[in-house]
């Protein structure tokens, strides 16, 4: 379902006289329906960055990207689009939104998209903001004047309200009470079970051992890092 094949990075330092900086280089990785691939290695190994290009957010200078049979790297910006609003999910560590948009709208607008009737999809809106712990008095407040673990479990309930066939997680338990992690948890095997392809980032050892089926240390992809 994702395919990394010989992927590779650069960075440009315009203002430090075009220094190009090699970030990442031979990067092979591939994770089946249903799997759970954690990224590991230390900071600055590249973690976040191949995340980033992974949902095309980041340029590549070499290699495919496949989601889906889709490459990123030669995807028109319209095709990109579309596969992040029906194929690849995206839960950040920080909620991006529209001001002055209702909780619930904001958690239902990835089902909106996609052509889900309205009222379905509040219904797993509100389903979701239930189980994450969301008072009911604030769906109807913007998420943007929330505490930052209330945004942070939005954004959860956003990411995981249509069923994506890939998703990448970044640091979903980061910050969460253990009854909200708990919640976390039981969700993304929720998405295994119906045969999502998860890539994420777990600093919580605990939950990459619970729902990761294999690791991968980006330290080895990293030009300078490998062991």
């Amino acid at each position: 379902m994702i395919e990394l094949n010989n992927v590779a990075k650069t960075f440009t330092l315009h203002n430090q006289g075009s220094a190009v900086i090699e970030v990442l280089r031979g990067v092979f990785l591939s994770v089946a329906q249903g799997e759970c691939v954690a990224l590991t290695g230390a900071s600055g190994a590249g973690k976040s960055t191949l995340m980033r290009m992974i949902y095309g957010n980041y340029l590549t200078q070499g290699g495919a990207i496949r989601i889906g049979g889709v490459d990123l790297v030669q995807a028109e910006p319209r095709e990109i689009i579309r596969l992040r609003r029906e194929v690849l999910g995206y839960v950040s560590q920080f909620l991006r939104v529209v001001p002055r948009v209702p909780t619930l709208d904001v958690v239902a607008e990835p089902l909106r998209a996609v052509g889900v009737p309205p009222d379905a999809a509040l219904a797993r809106a509100r389903s979701l903001l239930q189980q994450l712990n969301i008072p009911e008095r604030l769906w109807t407040l913007s998420p943007t004047t929330f505490s930052g673990g209330e945004q942070q479990r939005v954004n959860i309930a956003r990411g995981f309200a249509h069923p994506y066939p890939a998703m990448l997680l970044d640091e979903p338990t980061a910050s969460l009470d253990a009854a909200n992690r708990e919640v976390v948890l039981a969700l993304i095997e929720e998405a295994k079970a119906q045969g999502t392809a998860i890539i994420g980032i777990f600093h919580d050892e605990a939950a990459r051992a619970r729902v990761c089926d294999r690791e991968i240390d980006v330290s080895g992809f990293t030009p300078g890092m490998a062991a």
